[in-house]
């Protein structure tokens, strides 16, 4: 049987899709689209803010870079958050994502840890605005749902999980990093299924 593939890309505002025409004998042609991007998750905090890069293809996904920012109680407020917010920035600026994937704040019985968690998703997410990059935000059930396949997973599953979908061996340099990267990777999930419900619909059409 005789078949041409033809590739090609196409840039749009959620990341750089890639075309594959496939014509086989007869005339008849079929396409197959994979949507390629670089996804930024931060996993938000005073203390310590988690981050992590990967790209994705729809299909698998590959680490770039994690790490932490990470500020002393002792310092003044104005000084952490302003670490937070440049050192997000310059990760933001070395790996262009195409879009950022944070954790949503979640109910916590201690006050005091949960304005501290806002302070820093706020310049997170300042962050984020000034580079004019699209934002997703999933609840820590959502995501664990997406990783594990259950919503009240601990952490050492996750980190697990994170580790085996991105193929990293080593233990990763901190939960924050690996909260992070799970963020990226639902959002990496998030986007292939709606891919594929799209897809659904338009053969039904």
């Amino acid at each position: 049987m005789f078949v041409r593939v033809l590739y090609g890309e196409y840039h749009c505002g959620v990341g750089k899709f890639i075309i594959h025409h496939y014509f086989v004998e007869g005339g008849r042609r079929f396409a197959l689209c994979s949507c390629h991007m670089r996804i930024l998750g931060i996993d938000p905090g005073l203390a310590s803010t988690g981050y992590g890069v990967i790209d994705t293809d729809g299909h698998s996904s590959r680490l770039l870079e994690c790490g932490c920012v990470s500020t002393r109680p002792g310092e003044p407020l104005a000084e952490r958050l302003e670490r937070i917010h440049d050192e997000l920035a310059a990760v933001i600026e070395k790996w262009r994502p195409e879009t950022v994937s944070l954790e949503q704040l979640f109910f916590c019985a201690n006050v005091r840890t949960a304005v501290s968690v806002a302070q820093g998703r706020g310049v997170a997410i300042l962050a984020t605005a000034k580079a004019r990059i699209p934002l997703a935000e999933y609840t820590p059930l959502q995501i664990k749902q997406a990783l594990v396949g259950y919503g009240h997973a601990s952490k050492p599953q996750v980190e697990k999980m994170v580790r085996a979908i991105l193929g990293i061996r080593e233990n990763l340099a901190t939960t924050h990093a690996a909260d992070a990267l799970a963020a990226a990777i639902c959002h990496a999930h998030s986007l292939k299924f709606t891919r594929l419900a799209e897809a659904a619909i338009r053969r039904r059409k």
